[in-house]
């Protein structure tokens, strides 16, 4: 890395490593955990989800506690399984090209891809130590994520954040390369390793200008999206929509959601609007990582939503939910570390 990605690295607290980030949120967990007796109060936050949402949990299990109408055509693809299974579950799901294939348990929009074609399918198919879905690409261009709770004794939960998501887009001025918009932008040259490698000469291309093109169609901040803190936009429409949905998911009380949606007016009506996914105990407040924050702010809403998922929890135990063992809970981190690494060096 260049001195200049370094300093600016080192001067925007939203790039460094969250082990850094939480160091005081590990005397929070630490707290809790005394007065639960067992680090492993998460796995109660979302009964119904694997581990309550935090480590291990299937995206295809989460996305069939949904109900279908709000989330795109969805199918797993199980590790190692011959390739023409793979071509007849797409077609018997009228899954079309271009689509999005993503571990079935994931970690921060690692080894998420947009499949233009079906040799493109195949090539990641090949790749994959792991299991994964395809899923119809959303045909919405604008992406919120919306963190929700509600404690179990509560008929009604709120919206505590959300987050805006600006995608990696480059606008040509009719002279530029694509690579050389990159350069221009320290949050976007961050990905030139990621680029280079699914773009090849493709970043040669010089733009017409006034021409955008976004290089990676995912609102994930470690592939280069900026988030923005639009948690002043909290409605009470917004959360009637948002209630009505996650009512309907069984034992959901705690996570953040991922919406792509078409004008913002019609995701208030509860129109025109897809979950991307649905995250749970492991949610990231992510509109701490608006630049505009400091690290103090982040450090604030952390405590203030990982104490919204012990209450939770400890409810949910009260009402006869059973904390995960030491021992069930050890093993569950580690296969979550080697999967970790699978999808990381993927």
């Amino acid at each position: 890395m260049n001195v200049k990605l370094f300093f600016h690295k080192l001067t925007h607290w939203e790039y460094w490593p969250f082990q850094i980030v939480y160091i005081p949120i590990y005397f929070l967990w630490a707290f809790y955990a005394l007065r639960q007796r067992t680090i492993f109060f998460f796995n109660t936050c979302n009964p119904t989800m694997r581990n309550g949402g935090f480590i291990m949990d299937s995206k295809k299990e989460i996305y069939d506690l949904i109900p279908k109408k709000y989330y795109p055509t969805t199918e797993f693809v199980k590790e190692n399984c011959p390739f023409d299974e793979v071509i007849a579950i797409k077609q018997n799901s009228n899954i079309q090209f271009p689509l999005i294939a993503k571990p079935d348990v994931g970690l921060r929009g690692s080894a998420v891809q947009k499949i233009e074609s079906k040799e493109a399918l195949k090539s990641y198919h090949q790749k994959a130590n792991f299991d994964y879905i395809i899923q119809d690409l959303i045909p919405y261009k604008n992406e919120v994520g919306i963190f929700y709770i509600r404690f179990p004794n509560q008929k009604k939960g709120k919206i505590t954040g959300i987050v805006a998501k600006e995608f990696l887009i480059v606008e040509g001025d009719g002279k530029s390369t694509v690579l050389d918009l990159i350069l221009k932008n320290p949050r976007y040259e961050m990905q030139l390793k990621a680029l280079m490698k699914e773009y090849g000469w493709g970043l040669n291309i010089i733009l017409e200008k006034g021409e955008k093109r976004n290089l990676v169609p995912f609102g994930n901040h470690i592939r280069g999206a900026k988030f923005i803190d639009a948690s002043d936009k909290i409605s009470e429409s917004l959360t009637k929509v948002i209630d009505e949905m996650c009512l309907q998911i069984d034992e959901f009380y705690f996570g953040r959601m991922d919406v792509m949606y078409n004008t913002w007016e019609e995701l208030e009506q509860g129109i025109n609007f897809q979950v991307v996914e649905l995250n749970g105990a492991a949610s990231e407040p992510t509109h701490i990582y608006d630049p505009m924050h400091s690290l103090f702010f982040a450090w604030k809403e952390l405590a203030r939503h990982i104490t919204y998922m012990y209450r939770i929890s400890v409810q949910n135990h009260q009402r006869g939910f059973p904390y995960l063992s030491h021992s069930e809970g050890i093993k569950q981190y580690r296969l979550h570390l080697t999967q970790s690494k699978k999808i990381v060096n993927f």
